[in-house]
């Protein structure tokens, strides 16, 4: 007596070709589609060209060695990287009170945070003088009893461009919270890890590419503030003008100088994400 045996089909190049490859499908787009990312990216490209183009490169060395443009350069770069350094103290303990904790008002709570994103930045300037002004909700107890004001000083650079940049880093963070894996800071709690060494050994450094992230964003938004910047501390050559206000202001004297600064404005953004971006966004 023959034993009855269960036929097996061998793999077909259909059933092979089923799964997808590595990478997810490839396919090709269709013509409207390719032209309009081209306008699209000719749009973003074509300003940025036009600026180099219009360079006068004979004055960089002239420009450069000027006082007035270097204080402008050292302020913008010292007030965003301040405005950079407050903005993460802050902004990544309350990216974690939004991805981790409901309490009611949460929904309107993060739109009013993060809505400096949206908001004209000159209503944000008319903003904190109301709040930080001589009369202002904070400035005037804090002027009665310190004697210290601050519109049109360092720190009011600092605040503007705290305000203005700090939704970016929130945003990004929240985002890389929530999709963050809990098993492995649950597992650290049972190996007797406290939350902050939690927080520090395991969520940091799981976060760390949306954190870098949003922090790019940050900055390269704080470096480029101008509507609240001139708002709430003016533009004051020395004390308050960073470089998008010298640039305004050169604008309207000498174009060409106007030109330069700008192309130097966005020489250093493009350093500063490039390197960022090759330092944690492209690392596996």
């Amino acid at each position: 007596m023959s034993r009855a045996t269960t036929p097996t089909t061998p793999p077909t190049a259909t059933t092979a070709s089923a799964t997808p490859p590595a990478g997810g499908p490839r396919q090709s787009l269709s013509p409207p589609l390719l032209l309009l990312g081209v306008a699209g990216l000719g749009l973003l490209l074509l300003p940025l060209t036009a600026l180099v183009l219009r360079t006068p490169w004979g004055r960089v060395a002239g420009l450069l060695a000027d006082p007035a443009i270097g204080s402008a350069l050292r302020l913008s770069l010292v007030s965003s990287l301040a405005a950079l350094t407050l903005a993460t103290v802050l902004g990544v303990p309350l990216a974690l009170v939004f991805a981790r904790y409901d309490f009611p008002g949460k929904n309107l709570l993060r739109a009013l945070a993060v809505l400096p994103m949206v908001l004209p930045p000159v209503v944000g300037g008319v903003g904190l003088l109301l709040a930080f002004g001589r009369r202002g909700l904070v400035g005037q107890p804090l002027a009665a009893l310190t004697g210290m004001t601050i519109p049109f000083t360092g720190v009011a650079v600092v605040l503007a461009a705290t305000f203005v940049s700090m939704p970016f880093l929130l945003v990004t963070v929240e985002a890389g919270l929530r999709m963050l894996d809990h098993r492995y800071e649950d597992a650290a709690a049972t190996l007797g890890a406290g939350r902050w060494t939690t927080f520090r050994r395991v969520t940091l450094p799981l976060v760390l590419p949306s954190l870098t992230a949003g922090m790019a964003l940050c900055w390269a938004r704080a470096l480029g503030e101008f509507g609240a910047t001139i708002t709430f501390a003016g533009n004051l050559p020395g004390r308050t003008q960073t470089m998008p206000l010298a640039v305004y202001l050169e604008l309207e004297r000498d174009p060409e100088a106007a030109y330069l600064l700008s192309l130097i404005l966005l020489a250093v953004s493009v350093a500063v994400l490039v390197a960022l971006r090759d330092r944690f966004l492209t690392r596996r």
